[in-house]
């Protein structure tokens, strides 16, 4: 029998343990002294909602799977048909290919072939790490192609702390949100205030979020989002590195009354990138200087196991 998301591979340290899925080397479970610190999926279901899954080339939507690049119009398959968007990448689905595997590291790798809507090919590569300091993932992406590639990378871990979200404190230090249409596709930013402030860790309570930030604060490089359990003292963190310049927070709708997690998505630009070519990168062609880019976020423990 194969799994739904196909093999596991388990890595352990300094009582984290996390398990990593073929399908889409996604993050299946991330625990602290058998504390969940991600909503995951079961190893008997496929992932839902995006959880854990890596999105590459792209993260989140483009609008109508259209774009121009390099004097071409391109069409991308639509896979947010309700909303008309191509959405999250061309790999959270693919078999990715196991590199090595240690005790307390998993890397593995996957080929994106050119294809109709983005004819260029790239070698994708992630690299989860193990330590006393929590979870470090590393993200990587080569252009094999001899042209130029737009490229723009992300990931979708939801983050939790015990059972449900309402009495949770969010921070998110982050000073600009984005204005979006009925389709979640941008039309401008405004200053991130009033209900969408989240500078200052305060209680989720019964809010729905479905935001992209940008314009993030950093300390040593780093911006951090944390979510804290204030009666208890738990958290949890998940740090993103500088070449991160967007966050996107989504609270999902509740299963049996419950809400149990916040998806926090780091990404190196906002929905629709491809076409407003915001913080979108462009990677140079096969063995010349800029045809990689590689990308760090992490998630450790905060305060009691």
């Amino acid at each position: 029998m194969v799994f739904p998301s196909g093999e596991q591979y388990e890595i352990a340290a300094a009582g984290y343990v996390a398990v990593v899925t073929e399908s889409g080397a996604a993050l299946r479970v991330l625990r602290h002294h058998g504390r969940d610190l991600v909503h995951g999926f079961p190893e008997t279901e496929m992932s839902s909602g995006g959880r854990g899954q890596l999105l590459m080339p792209w993260p989140n939507r483009i609008r109508d799977g259209r774009y121009s690049f390099g004097g071409r119009d391109l069409q991308l398959g639509l896979t947010d048909p309700s909303k008309g968007n191509a959405s999250h990448g061309l790999a959270r689905w693919a078999a990715w290919t196991l590199e090595e595997h240690t005790d307390t590291s998993v890397s593995l790798v996957y080929r994106v072939m050119a294809q109709t809507g983005y004819p260029w090919a790239l070698d994708l590569h992630v690299l989860y790490d193990l330590s006393a300091d929590g979870l470090v993932v590393t993200q990587t992406a080569t252009n094999l192609s001899p042209g130029p590639a737009p490229y723009a990378s992300g990931a979708h871990p939801y983050l939790a702390v015990g059972d449900s979200i309402e009495d949770l404190e969010l921070r998110v230090p982050a000073r600009t949100r984005l204005l979006v249409d009925d389709r979640q596709l941008p039309v401008g930013s405004e200053p991130a205030a009033g209900s969408y402030d989240f500078t200052s860790a305060r209680r989720i309570g019964d809010a729905v979020l479905d935001e992209g930030y940008g314009d993030l604060l950093r300390e040593d490089g780093r911006c951090t989002v944390t979510l804290t359990d204030p009666a208890g003292g738990r958290g949890v963190a998940l740090w993103v590195d500088e070449r991160h310049h967007w966050l996107q927070l989504f609270t999902p709708p509740a299963v049996d009354g419950v809400r149990p997690g916040v998806a926090v998505e780091p990404m190196t630009a906002p929905a629709d990138a491809f076409n407003s070519g915001t913080d979108l990168v462009t990677l140079s062609p096969a063995g010349t200087d800029g045809d990689e880019l590689s990308v760090s976020w992490g998630i450790h423990d905060v305060g009691t196991s």
